[in-house]
């Protein structure tokens, strides 16, 4: 029966990340998609109001009801300010590199957010995670395989999007520690978004279609909903198993390309995503043994560290 219930348990952790990573590739899809006829305060105006909203709605419908104040101030103001231009140049990189490639730079973020742990959080750095990243690097470099003077304007936006990205991540792990209120990690950045989207948006704004308009809503729902689905996740099952299986990303990042944009990648497109997922895999697993989460398969067998009871 427990075995049976385990067994229950992972299925729905898979499950959930599997829904997890194609409701992702959804919304990114959708972004590529308006980034071609729009500048970002159209779709973020909207959306980050959208996903507030509903982050309001659930925090006040939960059993544990509270406001949204947070206990760090300065760490949720860096984590707004770097999600909300992070955004701004995610939804650049997917206007100008090709659907699938976008998938190497944010793969990258856990690899750096590991990297900065140590000055930035105080935690040990372990050997390893120079090695994954190194690793990480050549697999950004098969992007390039005419060398760096094929490197495009996207590219940067990208590694732009990627550093702005993996401070908004570090920033959630220090608040994340101190404050247990996960909804408002959601609400002020989303809050962010609208208000700074909402600033600009007289400047770049052109009439959208009531059809485009839907999609913005459908953009918003779907990636609340990819929020709370991997919160779910990671109760079904730990960190170790999940990241890992996120990197299923990177397929449906394929479809929607090719079935969507028409983009067929290159063999030095896959050959990349398979040396940054390996990197990644090979970090978030020495990471879990460090910790005593699961078994380092590597070690001797009388050396082998096993969870506490």
């Amino acid at each position: 029966m427990i075995a049976a219930r385990a067994g229950g348990v992972v299925l729905t952790g898979v499950a959930l990340t599997a829904i997890y990573t194609f409701l992702i590739s959804g919304a990114d899809a959708i972004t590529k998609m308006f980034a071609a006829s729009y500048a970002a305060p159209q779709l973020f105006a909207l959306s980050g109001a959208v996903v507030a909203g509903l982050a309001m709605m659930v925090n006040r419908r939960g059993p544990a009801r509270r406001d949204m104040r947070t206990k760090c101030p300065r760490a949720m103001g860096i984590r707004v300010t770097a999600t909300v231009f992070g955004a701004v140049a995610f939804f650049y990189a997917f206007r100008l590199l090709p659907f699938a490639e976008v998938f190497l730079f944010i793969a990258m973020i856990p690899l750096f957010t590991a990297l900065l742990s140590g000055p930035v959080l105080g935690e040990a750095v372990r050997p390893q995670a120079w090695a994954a990243l190194m690793l990480g690097v050549v697999g950004l470099l098969c992007l390039f395989p005419g060398g760096f003077e094929t490197i495009q304007m996207g590219h940067l936006v990208a590694l732009a999007a990627v550093l702005l990205g993996t401070a908004s991540m570090m920033a959630s792990r220090y608040i994340g520690v101190r404050d247990d209120n996960l909804l408002s990690q959601v609400f002020y950045p989303n809050l962010g978004l609208m208000v700074v989207s909402l600033a600009v948006l007289p400047f770049v704004y052109t009439p959208m279609a009531l059809a485009d308009l839907g999609w913005a809503v459908v953009y918003a729902t779907v990636l609340f909903f990819a929020r709370w689905v991997l919160v779910a996740a990671f109760k079904a099952l730990p960190a170790y198993v999940i990241t890992p299986l996120m990197n299923l990303q990177f397929v449906w990042m394929v479809v929607l390309g090719a079935a969507v944009f028409g983009e067929t990648p290159s063999s030095f497109v896959y050959l990349g995503a398979g040396i940054v997922i390996t990197a990644g895999i090979w970090l978030i697993y020495d990471q879990a043994a460090a910790r005593n989460e699961i078994r380092p398969i590597w070690l001797p067998k009388k050396a082998r560290v096993f969870p506490a009871e």
